[in-house]
Parts: structure tokens; sequence; C-alpha cells
């Protein structure tokens, strides 16, 4: 099937594959084709995401990403919403690291190598 993708959406798939390769993620997931599609300056896709800004903002959107692996995929939104039920993530996160290592929630992160991948 991958034969029949155009020839940006093929570079924007291995692209994808080389920023979760880089991460040690053990799957491609959103985050990587967002970062892969940003990537390719002249295709559509990094066109679309230009005209919402998204360009201007790469550092904060890797940034994004990567707080949200580290917490197992929870979202800023996800924590904020959990804080008000009385639930501290990044106690959570920090306890949870302190055994297990840094980026232990992530996916390939920890001392065992195996994360909660999400």
């Amino acid at each position: 099937m991958f034969e029949r993708f155009t020839k940006d959406a093929r570079a924007v798939v291995v692209g994808a594959v080389e920023h979760a390769e880089r991460g040690s993620a053990e799957a491609v997931d959103g985050g990587h084709l967002l970062l892969a599609l940003l990537d390719r300056e002249a295709s559509r896709g990094s066109f679309a995401l230009a005209s919402l800004g998204a360009a201007r903002h790469r550092d904060s959107i890797e940034e994004a990403l990567s707080g949200a692996r580290r917490r197992g995929g929870l979202s800023q939104a996800d924590t904020d919403a959990l804080a008000g039920l009385g639930i501290d993530v990044a106690e959570i996160v920090s306890r949870v690291e302190e055994v297990h290592g840094e980026g232990a929630l992530s996916d390939g992160g920890g001392k065992s190598g195996a994360g909660a991948g999400v």
C-alpha cells in the first residue's frame, strides 16, 4: 500500500519513522507525523500548518510533544483536568521515574527499556 502514497506522503512517513527512531519510540505516533510534516517545507501539509502558525512555534510544539510522552501520553489539558480532581501528574511522573528511570512512561523509556506507550 505504501507504493500508492504520493512522493510527499512517503517522505512524511519516512520522516516520521526517523523522528520516532531518534526518540527511541517503539511506534510512530501523531507527534512524529506532525514533526515530519513540518520538516517538508514545500509540501501541502507543511503549507497548511504554516498558515496556522505551526512553523513559527516548532520549538514549543516539540517541547509539548516531549512533555506529553514523558507523562505517558497525557496532554497538558489532561494534566490540568486531573489536577482539578486532586491528581498531581507531575508528582506521579516524578515518583515513577525515581524507581524506573527518566522517561519510564515514554515509549522505550526507563531502566528496563519498556515504556507504557500510548
